[in-house]
């Protein structure tokens, strides 16, 4: 469940870890723009000190990898029983994982040895952390799979999941993709538009994109586009409402179509005009069409 802020009367404490390239700078620095105290690399042992609730004059994240003295994972484990069987004090455990091809992409790209394997490849590093790190990650509150994600992305995610806001303002994420390329991490809704006419098979909208006004107006012509999108308009405002009731500072719609150029991008598009004068912040993103100017 998405817990968006914890009673008053409780500190709160996030541990963050995660292999070496998942992100777990990029989580502590999104939490610390949160309002968070954050401190990274802490010894084990110094954390239930640091973590007092009664001198903790604001929520706390803590990094630990193993580049951290003393780490081990029974000895996160151990940890991890110590803090919650801590009076007044909320912990909670994210962690950060990401497929071995994609950590070992972004690990050659820093030309850094592997705090794990030093004198060897990344490679092997890199399948030594992921076998220490699996009894932690099924110890995990949260679990966030950073393989496809932006670092926008992951501060998003840790927004969602982390804002100590207690009446948060709803965001609304819109997002297209293309089905061939698998459907993104952190969605919570998600429509097929593959049944609406192809812009593709026309030779004057093949290389147009879905932001195009005359790609709007061939996609609003199938006669099944009006009533399509009307009722996923009342869908969506009759439940952003109940998301904000629920707690929720952030909810995510993704279209998807086939190649995540025509469709989903003017679905979505069409999408963030007609919410345009709605209470809630919309923010979209086209993940095909980034892939394709990156």
């Amino acid at each position: 469940y998405n817990m968006s802020y914890v009673p008053s009367s409780f500190a709160r404490l996030v541990l963050v870890t995660g292999p070496a390239g998942s992100g777990r700078t990029t989580a502590i620095n999104a939490l610390e723009d949160l309002g968070y105290e954050a401190i990274d690399n802490l010894p084990l042992s110094l954390v239930p000190s640091v973590a007092r609730p009664s001198e903790l004059q604001k929520p706390l994240a803590i990094g630990l990898d193993c580049r951290n003295r003393e780490f081990s994972p029974e000895g996160v484990l151990e940890l991890l029983v110590t803090l919650c069987q801590t009076e007044n004090l909320k912990t909670e455990l994210l962690y950060l994982s990401c497929e071995p091809e994609v950590l070992l992409r972004r690990y050659s790209e820093t030309r850094r040895r592997h705090p794990m394997a030093p004198e060897e490849t990344p490679k092997i590093g890199i399948a030594k952390e992921l076998s220490q790190l699996d009894v932690i990650r099924k110890s995990a509150d949260v679990l966030l799979d950073t393989t496809s994600f932006s670092p926008h992305d992951l501060r998003r995610e840790v927004s969602r999941w982390f804002s100590t806001k207690k009446t948060p303002n709803l965001t609304l994420g819109l997002e297209s993709f293309s089905y061939k390329r698998g459907i993104p991490s952190g969605l919570d809704s998600i429509f097929d538009v593959r049944f609406l006419k192809n812009p593709h098979w026309d030779v004057a909208l093949r290389n147009e994109t879905g932001r195009s006004a005359i790609v709007q107006d061939f996609i609003r012509s199938d006669p099944r586009f009006e009533p399509f999108f009307q009722k996923t308009i009342d869908l969506i405002q009759f439940l952003l409402p109940a998301y904000v009731e629920e707690g929720k500072s952030h909810f995510a719609i993704g279209f998807g179509c086939t190649g995540g150029k025509h469709r989903s991008v003017a679905i979505a598009e069409i999408t963030r005009e007609a919410l345009a004068h709605a209470s809630v912040e919309v923010s979209i993103r086209h993940r095909e069409l980034e892939l394709k100017t990156a």
